[in-house]
């Protein structure tokens, strides 16, 4: 005979062992959501509500790096007061942080 016979060998039992092979994904989706995905949606949260507060008196900064008191509040815009007798229109998406009362004064050297 030229070929020799091969034999079939049967797979090792695991014995329902299976789930266990799973548990270190399993770990790292948890562990993926918790320290990534929860956090980003808190933040998402947290811009959506200071976004609808925003009011005019406001002082904040855009996206950008500009800061800006705000004179007009609209449903997607805001009216940004960057300087004496100059205005910008942003949206409202673009502000990205609420200031403390007086920091605009404070900034321009008035104060």
């Amino acid at each position: 005979m030229l070929i020799p016979q091969a034999f079939a060998q049967s797979a090792p039992a695991t014995g329902g062992a299976d789930w266990l092979s799973l548990l270190p994904l399993i770990l790292i989706f948890v562990l993926f959501y918790f320290m990534l995905i929860r956090p980003q949606m808190k933040r998402a949260k947290e811009h959506k509500a200071m976004i609808e507060a925003l009011q005019k008196g406001d002082e904040v900064v855009t996206a950008g790096g500009t800061i800006g008191r705000i004179t007009r509040v609209g449903d997607a815009y805001v009216t940004l007061q960057v300087a004496d007798n100059v205005e910008i229109q942003v949206q409202k998406q673009a502000i990205q942080l609420l200031l403390p009362k007086g920091t605009f004064k404070s900034a321009k050297g008035e104060g």
